[in-house]
């Protein structure tokens, strides 16, 4: 009797632990069929709480020209693999592309205009070509010169820490477990907008991204039927979050944090909607900045009966 409950506590663990472990079935709800018969999610857009945030920000009054030339990861942290670094690094070394992209992302293309310089070797030899094409066939139409940039952008992935926290839990009872362990890293961005005209630092900016990883575990190991019969079972999961989207979206935060840095210290104006609420600020400021007394109405006529009074 105990044998075929030992056996049937089996079955159940495995049907349980089958949820967790991609489908080897023909068919796919959802998702695309790899050639070893695993089903996939298919390739998606990523727009993370921060895209959201840019893209639903009020537009600029009027859009300033800005260029990226270097925007790296200046950590030099190396992946790890047990106690020995890989040569992979840590964190992506596309942090420039991200940084066009969330600039390119605020109010859905509305706020800046975002001047090649990543690729200026590139642009330049194509614009050459033009040149020698149109004069082999006798044009004499010019090229329009290239938009200069107010403002530079500079930074990088200022730091990567990993185990700045750990932690877990587990239990265990007559040779049944469980576990669950957690890990949490953080990456920090720094990003700084310069002034082309005098070289002055105007902005400054820096964010940071909590990295989680967390780890759970099941499993069994007891006697059965008078101490001959053996159940061993383990299950588990690991669940590490994307070290390329935490980067993205703390780039992302940190445009976003500029761009309302900009508009507090008067380098450009964002057109917020018109509420009630807004009307009332400018308002009170206004009435501030020219030390004006605004009465009621009852206040007014309070005044107008102690004048008649004096008479």
């Amino acid at each position: 009797m105990n044998f075929k409950l030992g056996i049937g506590l089996i079955g159940l663990l495995l049907l349980s632990s089958c949820a967790s472990i991609p489908s080897m079935t023909d068919s796919c709800t959802k998702g695309v069929m790899k050639t070893n018969g695993i089903c996939s999610d298919e390739p998606e857009t990523v727009e993370l709480p921060t895209h959201q945030k840019l893209k639903n920000l009020p537009p600029a009054k009027e859009k300033p020209i800005i260029a990226v030339y270097k925007f790296l990861d200046k950590t030099g942290q190396r992946k790890q693999k047990g106690d020995a670094a890989m040569f992979s690094t840590a964190v992506s070394q596309g942090t420039e592309t991200m940084l066009i992209d969330a600039l390119k992302t605020a109010s859905n293309g509305n706020w800046f205009r975002v001047v090649e310089r990543v690729g200026i070797d590139h642009l330049t030899r194509e614009r050459q070509i033009v040149r020698s094409t149109r004069e082999a066939y006798g044009e004499e139409k010019k090229l329009a010169p290239l938009l200069f940039a107010g403002i530079i952008l500079e930074g990088g992935i200022v730091g990567y820490d990993t185990n700045i926290e750990t932690g877990g839990r587990s239990a265990r009872y007559l040779g049944i477990g469980a576990q669950q362990a957690y890990r949490k890293d953080i990456v920090v961005v720094h990003l700084r907008g310069v002034s082309v005209l005098t070289g002055e630092i105007i902005l400054n900016v820096q964010t940071s991204k909590t990295i989680l990883s967390v780890a759970e575990g099941f499993d069994v190991f007891r006697f059965v039927e008078m101490d001959t019969q053996l159940v061993e079972i383990e299950d588990g999961m690991t669940e590490n979050e994307s070290v390329t989207r935490s980067v993205r979206s703390a780039i992302e935060a940190a445009v976003y944090e500029l761009i309302l840095q900009g508009d507090e210290r008067g380098f450009w104006t964002i057109k917020w909607p018109v509420t009630k609420e807004r009307i009332a600020d400018e308002v009170e400021e206004i009435v501030h900045r020219a030390e004006i007394v605004l009465i009621t109405e009852e206040e007014n006529n309070k005044e107008e009966e102690k004048d008649e009074d004096v008479k």
